[in-house]
């Protein structure tokens, strides 16, 4: 089976994460080689630290990192801030920081669970998960189409390959790259542990429709900023949002069927349950922009009642509302 991504099924929390590595190892050393390896020693240092404790106190531990992390970088806090403002404006200010600080949290728990792919046994990392709805994957792939699985930066989305590989069910996945190439091979070498395999995002254009046509698993994002040449402008919390129309478009020209895959955290549960669902319905009319931008419309109203279901989860740290339509002015200023 092979999984791909626009910028990550896996593609992970981890460019994000180093983000706030970079933020720390940036006071360490100049840009260059120095910093390079200061980002990779301190990269190398918090997964080797957070990979020998239980998993239960290497999510505690990578949850007060992201406290940490929530303290001292103030540009992605800023971000997070105004997308809140723009996606909750009936919420108070003390509402949307307290999300805000959860999201930071989040990454820290995906930090703690990600230290354990390269050590922990399989049975221990399952502890933490409940996977339901595995017989709509299961299902779909018996049409010997393809399948076309779709997540968004909710919850542990890196758990959503990782479980389907620990049951039998290795993936590839396409990746956007890190861009310490240093930190890309550690984080490489954790992603592929159970079998899956990763594949360049920059050059998978052509493995997309083959993996398809060849009756395996793609897998994409599509609640990510795009650029112009690969979106279109859909509504998400209510603002027009540059989106990816490749999940679309495949599923229209393979009729290959999408089925949404998510992993929040369940507090009551204290597990990540990951969630396989029932394929999304597709309507061709024959006008393939017009399906294209409804069927994307479509799978963005999906992520987004996830996020609002699970608000504290989200990336709000990433720039979603970045590109805007001709004319309109930036909404980060």
């Amino acid at each position: 089976m092979a999984i791909a991504t626009s910028d990550l099924l896996p593609p992970s929390s981890f460019p994000h994460l180093c983000a706030t590595l970079r933020h720390l190892s940036s006071q360490m050393a100049k840009h260059g080689k120095l910093q390079t390896l200061a980002e990779y020693l301190l990269a190398r240092s918090v997964l080797e630290a957070l990979g020998v404790l239980p998993v239960s106190l290497a999510v505690g531990a990578g949850r007060i990192l992201g406290f940490i992390a929530y303290a001292s970088a103030r540009n992605l806090r800023r971000t997070g801030k105004r997308n809140l403002e723009l996606a909750f404006p009936e919420k108070s200010e003390f509402e949307r920081d307290q999300i805000l600080r959860s999201c930071f949290a989040n990454l820290g728990c995906q930090l703690g669970v990600f230290s354990k792919f390269s050590i922990a046994p399989a049975s221990s990392l399952l502890e933490l998960i409940d996977l339901e709805g595995l017989e709509h994957l299961e299902t779909a792939r018996a049409q010997g189409r393809g399948v076309i699985l779709f997540t968004g930066h909710l919850g542990a989305w890196e758990l959503t390959s990782l479980v389907l590989s620990l049951r039998n069910h290795p993936l590839s996945f396409l990746v956007r790259r890190i861009d310490n190439p240093r930190v890309e091979q550690l984080v490489d070498a954790r992603r592929t542990r159970f079998g899956n395999q990763t594949l360049d995002k920059l050059s998978a254009a052509r493995s997309m429709v083959r993996i398809l046509r060849s009756g395996e698993v793609l897998g994409l994002l599509l609640d990510l900023n795009t650029l112009p040449d690969e979106a279109i402008f859909v509504d998400f919390f209510g603002i027009p949002a540059s989106t990816g129309f490749m999940v679309a478009k495949l599923a229209l020209r393979t009729e290959a069927p999408i089925i949404p895959i998510f992993a929040p955290w369940e507090k009551k549960r204290k597990k990540f349950v990951v969630r396989v669902e029932a394929p999304v319905s597709i309507e061709c009319t024959g006008n393939e922009d017009e399906d294209v931008r409804q069927l994307t419309a479509k799978l963005s109203l999906i992520v987004e009642n996830q996020i609002r279901s699970y608000p504290d989860q989200w990336l709000w740290i990433h720039k979603r509302w970045k590109t805007r339509p001709p004319g309109e002015p930036s909404v980060y200023q």
